[in-house]
């Protein structure tokens, strides 16, 4: 009998537990959190590469930049990372505006990769459904400008800044 009355509390236990699921949320960020398949073009002050020698300036093809949000899930801080080995590296704690997509930084900021000392994002944007996969698919674009304290190539061939830009990575192979 003891036996019969301990089961039935066990079920009553487990019956009055609720089924009910917490909704997960998002960051707040992420509208513009993603993983960008972008290149690296050498441009002067109006955004314009010099000519065709300026386009992917380093040769680094397309690498991957990583945009995501800090620990405090501020909706106004977001890092950029390049991810790889781009010759001018950058990971930063930039500011940004969810409401319009839009990102830069607050003038020059410490580069954390430890490869330049200090770098400046200008312009930055992404632009809902403005890119296209390999396979044809609409995707989300990225483009912003970023300087680099110390670096010297701009003063050696007459660009002032570089123009980064590409797409929203969409992990299929067939878009690699």
């Amino acid at each position: 009998m003891k036996k019969l009355l301990y089961f039935a509390a066990l079920a009553l236990m487990f019956a009055g537990t609720s089924c009910d699921k917490e909704e997960v949320g998002g960051t707040a960020t992420e509208a513009m959190a993603g993983q960008w398949y972008v290149t690296m073009d050498g441009v002067d002050d109006n955004g314009q590469p010099l000519d065709d020698d300026y386009l992917d300036f380093f040769g680094d093809g397309l690498f991957f930049v990583n945009t995501y949000n800090t620990s405090a899930n501020d909706p106004t801080k977001m890092f950029i990372e390049e991810l790889g080995d781009a010759y001018l590296g950058f990971y930063t704690r930039i500011n940004a505006i969810p409401g319009s997509l839009e990102f830069a930084t607050d003038g020059e900021v410490e580069n954390l990769s430890g490869r330049f000392n200090a770098l400046t994002i200008t312009d930055g944007k992404i632009l809902l459904g403005a890119g296209h996969q390999n396979n044809g698919s609409p995707c989300d674009s990225i483009v912003f400008y970023v300087s680099f304290a110390g670096d010297p190539f701009p003063g050696m061939y007459g660009h002032s800044k570089y123009r980064v830009s590409g797409i929203r990575y969409s992990g299929l192979a067939e878009n690699d």
